[in-house]
């Protein structure tokens, strides 16, 4: 899916979340949108998903500029996990995963073929699908939210900190399971976190955001060596020992 912003700015309460952004995403890559908390890179997200409207520029999606028009078409092609999962409490795990296909009358065959395919996929045990959100560990509770991001087969997928609320162990071995995922799927991922480690773990590119700027995109390497602002450099030293080991893995 070709996905371009161009000059989006978007203002909360007289606060400009975004200045001017315009960037193009690479097709069937993963791009890490990265920064401190309050930088813009979830609203990026909230906008691409028809969530929040910007207040100056423009989505284009396959060359079209999205709209009120297109944004239920729009949406049908892309997936969403949001950064503490969303599940519904009250539903069961299957269901949470099947909603947007039941809506949209997929038939019963349907649904269970593409979630036998999705627990697969993740990993996720197929006795647990009659569980309840609560019933699930923090993990399995992410893997929900992605087989559900995934159910329709979107061209698109936005993660914002997925893996943000989970423990040490869980969050390492997620990482790898999403990043075989990403690999096995070939689809165009944005992904947001403000984990450096995570970003290069993940990253096809890197896109650093600043008050709603971009300050530098590119690998890594480009981001350590020729850095084009000061805060680059800050922000990697701020988390170089916690990238090491894991960039040394890749």
């Amino acid at each position: 899916m070709q996905l371009i912003l161009k000059n989006i700015s978007k203002i909360f309460n007289s606060l400009h979340a975004l200045q001017n952004f315009s960037c193009v995403f690479t097709e069937e890559k993963t791009s890490v949108l990265i920064g401190s908390s309050g930088c813009g890179k979830s609203t990026i997200l909230r906008l691409i998903a028809g969530l929040v409207q910007p207040n100056n520029g423009h989505i284009e999606i396959d060359g079209n500029i999205l709209s009120d028009s297109n944004l239920i078409s729009v949406r049908k092609k892309l997936g969403y996990v949001i950064q503490d999962g969303g599940l519904f409490p009250h539903l069961s795990a299957y269901k949470n995963i099947s909603l947007m296909a039941s809506y949209i009358g997929w038939d019963t065959n349907r649904i269970n073929k593409r979630i036998e395919e999705l627990s697969n996929l993740t990993k996720f045990p197929p006795d647990h699908l009659n569980r309840f959100p609560a019933e699930l560990s923090g993990g399995q509770k992410q893997r929900v939210s992605l087989m559900r991001a995934l159910m329709l087969d979107p061209e698109l997928l936005l993660l914002d900190e997925p893996l943000g609320a989970l423990d040490p162990l869980i969050r390492f071995e997620l990482q790898d399971d999403l990043k075989d995922i990403f690999n096995r799927l070939n689809k165009t991922v944005l992904l947001v976190t403000h984990d450096l480690n995570e970003a290069i773990y993940f990253a096809d590119e890197i896109f650093l955001i600043k008050d709603g700027m971009i300050i530098q995109n590119g690998n890594v390497n480009e981001l350590i060596n020729s850095p084009a602002h000061p805060f680059v450099t800050q922000f990697i030293n701020a988390q170089r020992s916690r990238f090491d080991l894991r960039e040394q893995n890749k």
